[in-house]
């Protein structure tokens, strides 16, 4: 009887577990989960440009988180605590003026808060974009000077320059641009980040905190 039970019992057990086995690598997965085509993870369409300078920004697609990000990286190289030589602050080098006009007027807390400079990131986006709608719906798909013309090229050249800046230049078709204390233009940037989609941040007169 001991012996009937020893030989038995081995077999019962892998049984059990292959019984499990089986259940477990046969489950059907839902048609939801399922992926029916690639993500849009594309690049943006001046990626050479990063890449004469020896340098690799995260590049996570030409979304707006890889709008963002790109531009992140040529501001700090996506430091949340990054302070220059000019006093502009955060990941995204915000003034001390414009971080005033989306409500926020403590600078050290702007500094310590990342969740912070990622909201006043955005609602500075929506903002420029009520502020250059007319242009966006103008200038979008010319070109100016051998450069294109996107919505994105137009937000980051504001986030550079201001939006009047971007009017001007836009206006007088490049015979008016703007450099900053770094040698950095308009120019460069409607080059640098042209392509992206950002189109889910929707215009916002006067965003606020």
């Amino acid at each position: 009887m001991k012996r009937w039970i020893l030989f038995t019992c081995p077999l019962i057990v892998i049984f059990i577990f292959s019984s499990f086995s089986f259940s477990l690598y046969n489950v059907e997965v839902p048609e939801a989960l399922k992926v029916k085509e690639p993500p849009p993870f594309l690049f943006p369409q001046d990626k050479a440009y990063f890449e004469k300078m020896n340098v690799r920004p995260p590049f996570i697609g030409s979304r707006y988180i890889g709008f963002k990000e790109a531009l992140a990286f040529k501001e700090s190289q996506g430091s949340y605590s990054a302070v220059n030589s000019f006093g502009y602050l955060g990941k995204y080098q915000f003034g001390v003026n414009t971080l005033a006009l989306v409500g926020v007027h403590d600078s050290i807390h702007f500094l310590e808060n990342p969740s912070l400079q990622e909201e006043v990131f955005e609602k500075n986006i929506a903002r420029n974009k009520w502020i250059l709608r007319k242009d966006i719906k103008r200038f979008v798909g010319k070109r100016i000077n051998g450069i294109e013309i996107t919505e994105s090229g137009i937000v980051a050249a504001a986030h550079l320059a201001g939006p009047g800046n971007v009017k001007r230049y836009l206006r007088s078709y490049g015979r008016t641009d703007v450099i900053d204390g770094y040698g950095t233009t308009i120019a460069n940037y409607l080059k640098m980040f042209s392509g992206y989609d950002i189109t889910m941040i929707k215009p916002v007169k006067n965003p606020r905190i």
